[in-house]
């Protein structure tokens, strides 16, 4: 259901038009400040929210895998309403069911998994950027399809330096990961695997 307005949107947040993103926001954003502050949450909850919901289309948009089977206002009004009750789960606030307008549709459990999926890619780049150079290299290479022996040659180092230096960054970043309360909180649901 991508109607021509709906296309024109999506290609201003595409190409950063800032007219179309700030009609977008001025349009959109009372509604999601609605929920929010009617669920428990402020002004700078409901804008958080809206960004990063902006901020999971332009991602899909530039992979091309972002499907409408609704309007674009529906979609994203279900992205937001999803994305703050994950967040009050995770805060253990209290949830006040709050219908958006009409058009609103049920969130699909696509859109829901790839919110999951953004929240544990978040976990993981937060500590990954923790790493040492040398460790961040290393796992960059190993994430990218490369054997031990070309890691060995790309770095300069030796293939057992090599694969001891993967174990134990592959080790100490799980640890730190596993330590994480976000990542603690995504494992209490027995669906969500990291």
């Amino acid at each position: 259901m991508n109607t021509t307005k709906d296309h024109k949107i999506l290609e201003g947040i595409v190409t950063g038009n800032e007219v179309v993103i700030t009609t977008f926001y001025r349009k959109n954003l009372p509604y999601i400040r609605q929920y929010v502050l009617q669920n428990s949450g402020s002004s700078e909850d409901a804008e958080d929210v809206f960004q990063d919901a902006l901020i999971l289309i332009y991602q899909k948009l530039k992979t091309d895998s972002l499907e409408l089977h609704s309007s674009l206002r529906t979609y994203f009004y279900g992205v937001c309403k999803n994305m703050w009750r994950n967040r009050l789960r995770k805060n253990k606030k209290m949830i006040i069911t709050q219908k958006f307008p009409e058009d609103a549709e049920i969130i699909t459990p696509i859109v829901i998994e790839d919110i999951e999926y953004k929240e544990r890619e978040h976990v993981y780049r937060r500590h990954f950027l923790k790493l040492s150079n040398t460790c961040r290299e290393v796992l960059s290479l190993l994430f990218k399809g490369n054997s031990m022996k070309d890691i060995a040659r790309i770095t300069g180092y030796s293939e057992g330096y090599t694969r001891k230096k993967k174990f134990e960054c592959k080790r100490y970043l799980i640890e730190m990961i596993e330590k994480d309360p976000a990542y603690q909180e995504l494992q209490l649901n027995p669906e969500k695997e990291f």
